[in-house]
């Protein structure tokens, strides 16, 4: 669709926002064909609950299932779950020729080719992620809308080969959520808010919030996210799922609205350890396009072999010795700890955390200058009619009611104002942050011979509230890897206040194959992943 027609059909400047959002932020599902022989959903009766990518492969293997029928299955499951009943708002557009991908797969399949794992699996990408489809790609902003993609991303070509189905895009915080100071996580003018499937009054975390949200609801097999600083981990940790943060090189940025070229990166969110390890494996790998890849040349990228459940045996993890002011966290956290013994670990007190949370205001000026950059340069090789970012501030301000009903737009203003990436106070920033906190932790893994460092990856999910924003309170553990752009694991922990909360895992460059064994080690052990209720209020 393009942008005028849009704008026009939802007479932008007199409806609400909600009618705004139900009448054109969704490519309509409705007519979905049943496949035959398979039951009707509903919250409590699905097929697919829980699947995992062997379990499907198994099953179109065995003739119980074909792509097709699969597809169809989650499209049906999209529109009872994220449209209707609940309402998660996860998927902010559907694929038209999800269906028809898919079917290419089972006559490949019949034929007896198969790409591999994926082949015929369902993914859901994020709404910054390119697509040379009938799919927008806007970052959830009402000022990209029409944007569509001459050309696919690198890591969509990736998943296209190796057979996906690609089912949708997903809703994320605009623009990453680097648009104000007091955003709401999971809100985009283009497709609202999104809500977290334990407690449809809670956040789902950003940036990647309707990845993390759909994949736990079980409207997807697998689900693609991207992280400048906590958008796949968090987003793991809140919904309950498993999330990848890679090492920055080793998946490519190339057609992926930016916001750092120093931290961003894509990364899986799964319902397993083993589901992130192979799309991860799927994901990486050099792109021409992206030069930082070229660092990920030889490095390992079979992550599967990694999967032991005696991973942690001997293994040395670092822990922040300073303790949490709530102690239902610190319980939880010990916990934790004590099974990472049982397998073998031995845990070893450090102090660091405060000295890389110091870092965090350069953080945010390297973000500025580099997504000033990142933006401008995106847009101006693509079709949108926005070619810069002062173009967008001025649309937001144009069409603020429908734009910026709530929070604003001070962090793209800020960025507006910066100077090029030449500037010796974005130079000085950037070694601060990045090299920075690479010291802190490379030191630390030298002095106390450490293979990873873990910890709570987030406190659990804050009450949704669109005038004041996120308040997440004292538990976060994504900056370290984020800042200096190592792997970071997230994977579920069990509870607190009945809201997931994910234990992390990060470590030095491309040491992703260790962290995924760690995490496959704690998930195998405990089981803590439980499926979403979609409880409407905490204390319903």
């Amino acid at each position: 669709m393009k942008r005028s027609e849009f704008l026009a059909s939802t007479a932008l400047a007199a409806v609400g926002i909600t009618t705004l959002f139900t009448t054109n932020s969704f490519t309509a599902k409705k007519d979905v064909e049943k496949p035959e022989g398979l039951v009707e959903i509903t919250d409590e009766n699905f097929e697919l609950d829980e699947v995992t990518i062997s379990d499907l492969q198994n099953k179109m293997a065995q003739g119980t299932y074909t792509s097709a029928q699969i597809t169809q299955l989650y499209l049906k499951r999209i529109e009872a779950i994220d449209k209707n009943g609940p309402k998660l708002n996860s998927m902010i557009e559907v694929n038209p020729d999800a269906l028809q991908i898919a079917k290419v797969m089972d006559k490949e399949r019949k034929a007896g080719k198969s790409r591999g794992p994926l082949h015929g699996i369902p993914v859901v990408i994020k709404d910054n992620i390119d697509t040379a489809d009938k799919m927008m790609t806007t970052a959830g902003a009402l000022a990209l809308v029409g944007n569509i993609s001459k050309k696919d991303a690198f890591i969509v070509t990736q998943l296209r080969n190796a057979g996906a189905v690609i089912l949708g895009k997903t809703n994320l915080s605009e623009w990453a959520n680097f648009r104000s100071t007091s955003s709401c996580s999971g809100w985009s003018s283009r497709g609202l808010q999104t809500k977290n499937p334990y407690i449809l009054d809670h956040s789902p975390c950003g940036s990647s919030a309707g990845s993390g949200s759909a994949v736990s609801a079980n409207l997807c097999a697998i689900a693609v996210g991207t992280e400048t600083d906590g958008s796949v981990t968090c987003p793991a940790s809140i919904n309950g799922t498993v999330g990848i943060k890679p090492t920055v090189g080793l998946v490519s940025r190339s057609g992926i609205i930016p916001i750092s070229s120093t931290q961003d990166t894509a990364g899986p969110l799964t319902r397993t350890v083993t589901d992130a390890a192979i799309l991860l494996e799927v994901l990486a790998g050099f792109d021409s396009s992206d030069s930082i890849t070229k660092e990920s040349n030889g490095k390992n990228k079979n992550f599967t072999k990694f999967l032991n459940i005696y991973s942690l045996k001997g293994k040395r993890i670092g822990v922040e010795k300073k303790k949490y002011s709530n102690k239902l966290f610190n319980q939880l956290q010990e916990k934790a700890f004590e099974v990472l013994k049982n397998q073998g670990a031995t845990i070893v007190e450090i102090d660091y955390l405060e000295k890389i949370n110091a870092l965090g205001n350069d953080e945010t000026e390297v973000l500025k200058y580099e997504f000033k950059a990142g933006v401008d340069s995106y847009l101006s090789q693509n079709d949108a009619e926005m070619k810069t970012l002062a173009d967008v501030i001025k649309f937001n301000k144009d069409n603020e009611d429908a734009a910026m009903p709530t929070f604003k737009q001070e962090l793209l203003e800020q960025s507006q104002a910066k100077k090029g990436l030449k500037d010796p106070a974005y130079l000085k920033a950037r070694n601060s942050s990045h090299n920075g906190s690479k010291k802190i932790i490379d030191d630390l893994m030298k002095k106390y011979n450490l293979d990873a460092i873990s910890g709570l990856t987030m406190g659990p999910a804050c009450s949704i509230d669109v005038i004041y924003g996120d308040k997440w309170g004292e538990v976060s553990l994504t900056s370290p890897a984020a800042m200096s752009g190592y792997p970071h694991i997230s994977v579920p922990c069990g509870k607190v206040y009945d809201l997931p909360i994910g234990l992390s895992f990060f470590s030095g460059a491309y040491k992703e194959g260790e962290i995924i064994g760690f995490a496959y080690a704690f998930e195998q052990a405990t089981k803590h992943r439980v499926k979403p209720e979609f409880k409407k209020a905490f204390l319903a």
